[in-house]
């Protein structure tokens, strides 16, 4: 069995998120691997361990400086990983563009069993790439899975829905993303982290030439600094809203 992960970068919860010129402060920003990514990951290696004679393959398209990401991946257990030197796009469509040109490219004469993603990055939230990503690629997708099973040609799946719990049957190829719950992504030893780093990292340079959809124009701080009034009576009130608008 063939199967792909997909898996990017994402600043660290723990870091000090500062901002300058519209723009995050990267250098106070330590980029971590996406954490639902981490679950898309443990899923593949689980099903590398079951299934004798799979390979795991993971893509990110990142800057070359930020390859070392990638060993994480490596020593969960997946096998090789492959640096996708496209332009990194805060336009969702263009992401799972790159994507899909990259695996089509890495697997030249047909496509994995099976391609894993995070459900989301922690940063935009915009749960969009996995579900392009599966229609660009022509395959079944099924999006926020909490349970993965396989038999013989079928794939068993379960996700939450609102009030239960949805059970879905697909075949190979397909696309799935991971939902926290999938399972509980391992802890690498010294020994795997070591190994990791005798694996080799591929590059693949991908190009496209459509423009985006969505364009990032910039990045600020919440404010939160509300503002608080004592007036005299309801007439006060009254008058404010009806010519200042709702209070904040």
């Amino acid at each position: 069995m063939n199967i792909a992960v997909c898996v990017c970068l994402v600043p660290d919860t723990a870091s000090v998120i500062g901002f300058a010129g519209g723009t995050v402060d990267l250098l106070r920003v330590n980029e971590v691997m996406n954490p639902y990514d981490e679950y898309a990951v443990e899923e593949a290696v689980r099903l590398k361990e079951r299934f004798e004679g799979s390979v795991v393959t993971v893509f990110s398209i990142i800057p070359a400086a930020a390859t070392e990401m990638l060993r994480k991946a490596l020593a969960m257990g997946a096998d090789r990983a492959v640096v996708v030197n496209g332009k990194e796009e805060s336009d969702p469509y263009l992401t799972a563009l790159v994507l899909s040109k990259a695996i089509a490219a890495f697997y030249t004469e047909s496509l994995p069993d099976l391609v894993l993603c995070g459900k989301h990055s922690t940063d935009f939230q915009h749960e969009q790439v996995p579900m392009m990503l599966g229609a660009l690629l022509g395959v079944s997708t099924v999006n926020g899975i909490t349970a993965l099973n396989v038999s013989g040609e079928m794939l068993h799946v379960e996700r939450e829905i609102e009030g239960g719990i949805e059970y879905l049957d697909l075949a190979f190829p397909a696309l799935l993303s991971a939902e926290k719950g999938l399972n509980q992504p391992r802890k690498t030893s010294i020994r795997a982290v070591m190994e990791a780093r005798k694996k080799t990292i591929d590059h693949l340079d991908v190009s496209i030439d459509e423009r985006p959809f969505i364009h990032c124009t910039g990045i600020e701080p919440v404010v939160r600094k509300k503002i608080c009034l004592f007036l005299q009576d309801e007439k006060k009130l009254l008058q404010l809203l009806r010519h200042d608008g709702v209070l904040c």
